[in-house]
């Protein structure tokens, strides 16, 4: 068995700076039609998605190339806690690695967004 672990911390005003500059366009190139729905009057809940992104790749490692940021989707399950559903080439290489799922741990202040995510292969 081997862990998967990655981490991302952000600053919240960068991505509602984004969010200001390039508005939808921003929102529909990094986050899922549902990620948005769910949080695009919630700057520091899309920087937590934002992080934990960017820690879902740092978990999973590609080998060639990046992931879409739409292939990563961390939505909040009815109690609150966070998940995340992988599309695509994210699931393809977590199916390789052996993975079955990754947790994921989301925080933020009023400046900063974290994410860590864990995941043991078989």
């Amino acid at each position: 068995m081997k862990q998967c672990i990655g981490t991302d911390i952000i600053e919240i005003n960068r991505i509602d700076q984004a969010i200001k500059r390039w508005g939808t366009r921003f929102l529909q190139r990094i986050f899922t039609q549902q990620e948005i729905t769910l949080y695009q009057n919630k700057p520091s809940s899309l920087a937590a998605r934002f992080a934990g992104k960017e820690a879902v790749i740092k978990a999973l490692a590609p080998q060639k190339g990046r992931f879409s940021w739409k292939e990563i989707e961390i939505l909040s399950e009815p109690g609150g806690k966070p998940s995340i559903k992988l599309y695509g080439r994210a699931q393809k290489q977590a199916t390789s690695l052996g993975l079955d799922s990754l947790d994921i741990s989301l925080s933020h202040c009023r400046e900063y967004a974290i994410a860590f995510v864990s995941g043991i292969t078989k």
